[in-house]
């Protein structure tokens, strides 16, 4: 069966050699960038792809691959995949659901800790020489009305880290989990509610139609005066220029991004503007530029989708993906399918 990779870092090469070489695999590619429709005719007879955040994998690129029987991404989210083509087409397409819940939950606690401290401008404020606390006195998490926004792998671990911290969870789930409710007295609510009654709003759910703009000009209103607003899931999930109103008004205190609209532009820089490799609308440009004017508020912190990025995350992604493909050459079917 022939492989290809794309955005791989240099570790992953020996290991992938190692697993799959032994099971007749034959590798066309193992490739640092992101896969384009340039590099197409480099893997036409590839039957297994494997891919991360940055490969667009549309209608285009799948036609160009007529052997591709699947789809792997190293990721938990899949909305750079046209998984409903791939399905008219009868390509599989899985991911790695459970890879980073501890990694992300943690990143998102840190962020909450980091708003609710002001370390942002501590920080900034120390680098530039000035060690005056004026203005830098923050709130304590102990207390506060916290509202989850999925209870998933990684939301359901972030309330599990959040039970030392003597809060109140309230949760927004279209899936209750009665195991929360039992353990730590999570009590879900409508979204509505949610937003009306919560001092730190955190999002964790995959990118779908349904989660479009789930935060947006209308419902932001909703919020507690002065609440803090996370989001380490997909950043179409939130409407930029609703946060940034927001952040303006007042009715939000802080917002901290580590996904957001736009992203690709500053995430692959290199091959938009160094390289031409990728195309861009306006509409992803406005976008990103919204995005970009959030770093000039004190009070917002926006992390460049680095939330999975640890060493022990790093691993588990690229096993379960091994793992996957060899499942799928083996047994007609991945071990975690998307489609």
């Amino acid at each position: 069966m022939k492989v290809a990779f794309f955005e791989l870092e240099g570790w992953e090469v020996p290991i992938i050699e190692r697993e799959l070489k032994p099971k007749n695999f034959e590798i066309l590619k193992l490739e640092r960038e992101p896969l384009t429709e340039r590099k197409v005719s480099e893997i036409r007879d590839v039957e297994v792809l494997s891919v991360f955040i940055y490969s667009r994998v549309g209608r285009e690129i799948i036609d160009s691959l007529p052997n591709l029987k699947l789809i792997t991404t190293r990721s938990t989210g899949f909305d750079h995949i046209d998984i409903n083509y791939a399905k008219e087409r009868g390509i599989g397409v899985c991911n790695v659901p459970d890879y980073g819940m501890e990694t992300v939950a943690e990143y998102t606690l840190l962020l909450i800790l980091s708003l609710l401290r002001k370390l942002k401008p501590t920080l900034e404020r120390v680098c530039r020489g000035i060690f005056s606390r004026e203005g830098l006195r923050g709130n304590d998490l102990e207390g506060k009305t916290v509202g989850i926004v999925g209870t998933g792998r990684i939301g359901s671990r972030l309330i599990k880290l959040l039970s030392g911290f003597d809060v109140n969870v309230v949760a927004y789930d279209v899936k209750p989990r009665e195991s929360l409710v039992k353990d730590f007295k999570v009590k879900y609510v409508s979204l509505e509610e949610l937003l009306k009654t919560s001092d730190i709003v955190t999002l964790h759910v995959p990118y779908l139609p349904s989660t479009h703009h789930l935060i947006n000009k209308e419902n932001v209103k909703l919020l507690k005066d002065g609440a803090f607003l996370i989001n380490t899931s997909r950043g179409a999930v939130v409407e930029t220029e609703a946060v940034i109103e927001a952040l303006k008004s007042g009715k939000l205190s802080g917002v901290a991004l580590d996904t957001f609209e736009g992203e690709e532009v500053w995430t692959e820089e290199e091959l938009i503007i160094f390289r031409g490799e990728k195309d861009i609308s306006p509409e992803i440009l406005k976008k990103a530029i919204e995005s970009f004017s959030l770093t000039q508020f004190d009070n917002a912190i926006v992390t460049p989708h680095n939330a999975y990025n640890t060493h022990e995350a790093i691993m588990r992604i690229l096993q379960k993906t091994l793992n996957n493909i060899v499942s799928f050459k083996e047994k007609g079917r991945c071990i975690y399918p998307v489609v």
